[in-house]
């Protein structure tokens, strides 16, 4: 039995879970995605990193950030790491510490200081760093729990714990979105998750904050919010479609 399994169990978790991924499977079976996936795939991938730097405080319109001319730090690193995601699946199935690594390395530069970029932070406690070796541990066992919960708990686990100064938020949300690749969910990255949690922000803080409490009331919180996110991540990619198709 996975380490996960038990979350399955708090209320409401299960049926929201088997939602959202009832949800994606109609979702990516849309038509345009046959001719115009790549442009579909391209054009999540700028919301996804718009909204994920949004929601670490540095917020721009879309057609500013496509235009060139926002230097934001912050908002040209999640354009890096959303660059990178394809070059990372592979990573991430052997190794989910390196690609986490390297995911701060883009997201924090100009950020954090370049001394500890790919590094977890100094100020992690030993029982901090325990936790994060165990998470990436996780990560990389086969396991029977839903690509959804670990996901989930991915992303959440690494902002708990700041596991690197600064850009942790990206991070999260990228390794989250390749958990969702590597375990076959959404091999392309097409659904907007980040996008999602963009539309739901108040929820999205407030949800990943409960989860670091630890308790199971907020693990709830945030699981329910993350399927909540996923399946409005969802429209966001059916909208893309009926443009561009």
């Amino acid at each position: 039995m996975s380490a996960l399994t038990p979350l399955l169990d708090l209320p409401e978790v299960s049926p929201a879970l088997d939602a959202a991924r009832a949800r994606v499977d109609k979702a990516l079976w849309n038509r345009t995605l046959r001719k115009h996936g790549a442009t579909v795939a391209t054009e999540v991938s700028l919301l996804d990193a718009v909204a994920s730097a949004a929601l670490d405080g540095a917020a721009y319109d879309v057609e500013e950030v496509r235009s060139g001319t926002v230097t934001d730090p912050v908002v040209q690193g999640a354009l890096r790491v959303a660059a990178e995601l394809p070059n990372l699946v592979g990573v991430w199935e052997k190794a989910p510490r390196q690609a986490l690594a390297r995911l701060h390395v883009l997201a924090a530069r100009g950020v954090a200081p370049d001394a500890g970029l790919g590094r977890p932070s100094s100020a992690l406690t030993q029982a901090g760093a325990a936790r994060f070796t165990q998470l990436c541990e996780l990560a990389a066992t086969e396991t029977e729990a839903p690509a959804l919960l670990l996901a989930a708990v991915v992303e959440a686990e690494v902002i708990a714990l700041g596991a690197f100064d600064g850009g942790n938020g990206v991070v999260a949300r990228a390794a989250a979105k390749l958990v969702l690749a590597v375990r076959g969910l959404d091999p392309r990255g097409l659904i907007a998750v980040d996008a999602g949690h963009a539309a739901r922000e108040p929820e999205y803080l407030g949800s990943v904050n409960a989860f670091a409490t630890g308790t199971g009331d907020g693990v709830r919180s945030w699981l329910r919010h993350y399927a909540a996110a996923v399946e409005e991540g969802c429209e966001v990619m059916e909208t893309v479609c009926a443009r561009v198709g």
